[in-house]
């Protein structure tokens, strides 16, 4: 397995950067990556400072690093881009075509994140995250109404960080409600549940899995045994037929992942871009 040091440079927070090469280094499972990500590279002294410090790398290793960047400003990016290193511009890549086609050259400037014109969608992030968090494992119900989606499932299956990051990204007011056995058994929603039928989507996953993940949470309890697991997945699964319920199983996906799928099976719409 060969050893690779990777650099993702940004003049903002270098989720881009991150979200856009992670991907592609993941098809390489025979390289073992050391990865860097270096954020608000706004002064070409940082940048300068940024690129020496990947010469080093690139010298110590033997092997030049691999540089993923998305940064806009054009002084600094030239700055970076002489780096010595595999240098994967994004930002550049595609600017050059979206000018040829749009026509007026483009300002080579970072993206205007949380200024003046962006509050609305900023305040529509903040209010979908306090909902979420209001609302969690069942915590406050009074506001279903509210509520463009209610994740079920048995506890420890994944509700509450996936009701957080359909908040963050998109905007959706989220609440999680958890399943307990007594609502399995009986294969009837609780009462609470009922006039949001329309609103609710269920997680299931893997047995093995589950015990796993509630071992680290109560090691050595009955809550996290192989056996109440796999009857407590059991139920939910049956649960989820008998009410004719949207589900999941996340036990091989990505929060992204879920998130995508209740967006795409509910038909909900991002609030903010």
């Amino acid at each position: 397995m060969t050893r690779r040091s990777v650099y993702f440079l940004s003049d903002h927070t270098g989720l881009t950067a991150e979200s856009l090469g992670q991907p592609l280094l993941a098809q390489f499972q025979n390289s073992d990556f050391k990865q860097v990500t270096v954020p608000f590279i706004r002064s070409e002294e940082k940048a300068r400072n940024v690129a020496h410090k990947i010469d080093q790398r690139a010298e110590q290793d033997g092997v030049r690093p691999i540089v993923f960047v998305t940064i806009a400003n054009l002084a600094i990016r030239e700055i970076l881009l002489q780096c010595n290193a595999l240098k994967i511009d994004f930002f550049g890549a595609f600017i050059n075509i979206l000018e040829q086609e749009l026509g007026p050259s483009s300002i080579h400037n970072r993206p205007r994140f949380h200024r003046q014109a962006d509050s609305a969608a900023y305040s529509k992030r903040m209010d979908a995250i306090n909902f979420a968090l209001d609302h969690d494992d069942g915590s406050v119900i009074r506001h279903y109404d509210q509520a463009d989606v209610i994740v079920v499932g048995v506890s420890r299956v994944g509700k509450t960080p996936t009701c957080l990051y359909l908040a963050l990204q998109f905007g959706i007011y989220t609440a999680n409600y958890p399943l307990v056995e007594d609502d399995l058994v009986v294969e009837r929603l609780p009462e609470v549940l009922l006039p949001y039928r329309n609103k609710l989507f269920g997680l299931s996953i893997d047995a093995r899995r589950l015990a796993s993940i509630r071992w680290e949470r109560r090691p050595h309890s009955h809550y996290a045994s192989d056996e109440q697991c796999r009857r407590e997945v059991l139920l939910a699964n049956r649960f989820f037929q008998a009410q004719n319920l949207h589900h999941l199983d996340v036990t091989a996906i990505s929060i992204e992942e879920i998130a995508a799928a209740i967006m795409d099976v509910t038909r909900l719409k991002r609030r903010f871009f």
